[in-house]
C-alpha cells in the first residue's frame, strides 16, 4: 500500500473489515519510522514518558521511609506493618495484568496518563488516612497503577523507535526508574523526619499532572492506530511526526524503503488477546520471558531486600555501615545498567541475558561455597552480581516488546511485570526461610541456581531481535 492509498483508507472500528489494509498500512507506517533520524523529536517524547516512569519509581519507595513514623502513630503490630510493605506490591502484580489488555483496546499514552493521573490522585488521598486500613487499600490501588504503568510505558518507546540503536534508546529511557528510586529514597530521608510522611507523599501528587504534559506533547502510537483500523489517525499522527522531524533537522526526510515481502501477511494477523498469547510461536515467547523474568528478578531481590539485614546480624556491622555496603551494591547494579544500555545492539539481547544471568550465577556460586567469609567478601560479590543481574533484567523491558505484534505487544509486556512481581515477593520470603536456618551459604547457592536456570532458559529457547524491525520479529 502506497502512502497515499493508506491516507484514502477509510477508518474502521469494528473488526472483520480491512484486515489486509490495517496490515499493509501498519508495515508501511513501520518504513517510515526507520527512516526518521534520531533528534530532539524523540528525546522530547522520551523525556515526558521517562518523567511519568521516574516519578512511579518514586511511589513505589516512599512507603519504606513512611512505615517507621507510621507504625509509632498507628500501633502496628508485625503483622500490619508486612501488610503496608507488601499490598503495594500484589497491586503491582494485578496492575501489570489489566494495562496490558486495556493498552491493547485503548491506547498506549491514555493507560500511561491514566495511570499517572490515578498514582497522583492515590498519594493525595494518603495524606488524608488516619488508620491503616484505608492506607492500605489506597496503597493497593496505586500499586496497580504503578505496575501498570511501566511497561505499557516500555511498549510504547519501542514502537516509537527505529531498529537501528533501538536498543540503547529504550534502554537509557530505561534507567530512570532506578533514577527515580534513587531519587525518592534521598528526598524522603530529608523530608520525612523534617515534615512528617504526609508532606512527602502530598509532595508526591503533583507530579500527576503530567497527564496533561503527556495529552499535549505525546501522540499515539501510529503502529498501534493502524492495527485497530484507525487508518485516517494513523496517517495524520505519523505525518504530524514527520513534520515536526525535518523541522527540527531541517532536512527532508528520505523516501521509506520498500516493505519487504512478508511483512504484509494477507488477512487478520491473529486472534489477539490471551489465546493468541499463550498459543503458536508466541504462547513459546510468552513462557521464554515469563521465566526470564520470575528468576532475574527473584535472584535480584533475594539479595538486596536482605543485605542489610544480613550485614548487620551475621556480621555484627552498625546499622549506617549496613545500609552503606548495600548501598553499594545497588549503585553496582545502575552501573549495569548503563554498561548494558551501551552495548547491548552490538552484543545482541539473547546474548546479553545469557551471558549476564551465567556470570551472576557464578559470583553468587563462589559466595555461597565461601559461606560469606567476611562482609568486605560478601560486598565485593554481591555488587559484582548486581552488576550482571541488573543488566540482564533492564534488558528485558526492551527485549519483551520486541517479541510481540501490536494487537498483544502491551498484553505480552504485561506478563513480564505480572512475572516480575512474583519473583519480588516469592524472591525475599525463600531466601528469608533459609536464613532464618542460618545457612547463609545455602542462601547464595539457591540464587545462582535461579540465575542458572535464567541462562539455560534464555539459551535454549530466546530469539534474537537486534536490528530487526518490530513487524519482522512478530509480524
Amino acid at each position: 500500500m502506497t502512502i497515499d492509498a493508506a491516507r484514502d483508507t477509510p477508518g474502521r472500528q469494528d473488526d472483520g473489515e480491512n484486515d489486509d489494509d490495517s496490515a499493509a498500512l501498519a508495515a508501511t507506517i513501520g518504513a517510515r519510522f526507520e527512516r526518521l533520524p534520531l533528534c530532539r523529536w524523540q528525546v522530547m517524547v522520551r523525556l515526558v514518558v521517562g518523567a511519568v516512569t521516574f516519578f512511579e519509581a518514586f511511589d513505589q519507595l516512599l512507603i519504606a521511609y513512611a512505615l517507621p513514623d507510621l507504625r509509632g502513630e498507628w500501633h502496628l503490630g508485625t503483622a500490619q506493618v508486612t501488610a503496608l510493605m507488601t499490598v503495594g506490591s500484589v497491586g503491582m502484580l494485578i496492575g501489570a495484568l489489566v494495562s496490558g489488555r486495556l493498552a491493547d483496546r485503548i491506547g498506549r499514552v491514555k493507560v500511561i496518563a491514566g495511570c499517572i493521573a490515578l498514582s497522583g490522585v492515590c498519594n493525595l488521598a494518603l495524606t488524608l488516612c488516619t488508620s491503616p486500613e484505608p492506607f492500605m487499600a489506597l496503597r493497593f490501588v496505586q500499586g496497580m497503577a504503578i505496575g501498570g504503568e511501566v511497561p505499557i510505558a516500555a511498549t510504547f518507546i519501542a514502537e516509537i523507535t527505529r531498529a537501528h540503536q533501538r536498543g540503547r534508546f529504550v534502554l537509557l529511557y530505561e534507567l530512570v526508574f532506578p533514577a527515580g528510586l534513587t531519587a525518592g529514597a534521598l528526598l524522603a530521608a530529608w523530608l520525612v523526619p523534617l515534615l512528617g510522611w504526609r508532606w512527602m507523599f502530598g509532595l508526591a501528587a503533583v507530579p500527576g499532572l503530567l497527564c496533561f504534559a503527556l495529552a499535549r506533547w505525546v501522540p499515539e502510537s501510529p503502529r498501534w492506530l493502524a492495527d485497530h483500523g484507525r487508518h485516517e489517525e494513523a496517517v495524520a499522527t505519523m505525518a504530524s511526526i514527520e513534520r515536526k522531524v525535518e523541522r527540527i533537522t531541517g532536512a527532508p526526510l528520505p523516501e521509506p524503503a520498500p516493505v519487504r515481502p512478508g511483512t504484509t501477511p494477507s488477512g487478520k494477523g491473529g486472534s489477539g488477546g490471551l489465546r493468541e498469547l499463550l498459543t503458536g510461536r508466541y504462547g513459546r515467547r510468552t513462557l521464554v520471558v515469563g521465566s526470564l523474568w520470575f528468576t532475574g528478578y527473584f535472584a535480584n531481590y533475594g539479595i538486596t531486600s536482605w543485605l542489610p539485614t544480613i550485614y548487620k546480624d551475621h556480621f555484627g556491622l552498625d546499622l549506617s555501615t549496613a545500609l552503606l555496603y548495600s548501598t553499594v551494591t545497588s549503585c553496582a547494579g545502575l552501573a549495569g545498567c548503563l554498561l548494558v544500555a551501551l552495548t547491548v545492539d552490538r552484543a545482541g539481547r539473547r546474548n546479553t541475558v545469557i551471558w549476564c544471568m551465567a556470570a551472576a550465577a557464578l559470583c553468587l556460586l563462589v559466595l555461597g561455597l565461601t559461606a560469606g567469609d567476611s562482609a568486605g567478601g560478601v560486598l565485593a560479590w554481591t555488587s559484582l552480581a548486581a552488576v550482571f543481574l541488573f543488566g540482564s533484567n533492564i534488558c528485558l523491558y526492551l527485549y519483551t516488546p520486541e517479541l510481540f505484534p501490536t494487537r498483544i505487544r502491551a498484553l505480552g509486556s504485561s506478563v513480564g511485570g505480572a512475572t516480575n512481581r512474583l519473583g519480588v515477593i516469592l524472591g525475599p520470603i525463600v531466601v528469608g526461610a533459609i536464613y532464618a536456618g542460618g545457612a547463609i551459604g545455602t542462601v547464595f547457592v539457591t540464587l545462582a541456581v535461579v540465575a542458572v536456570a535464567g541462562s539455560l532458559s534464555a539459551a535454549a529457547w530466546a530469539e534474537e531481535t537486534s536490528g530487526r524491525t518490530l513487524e519482522d520479529v512478530a509480524p
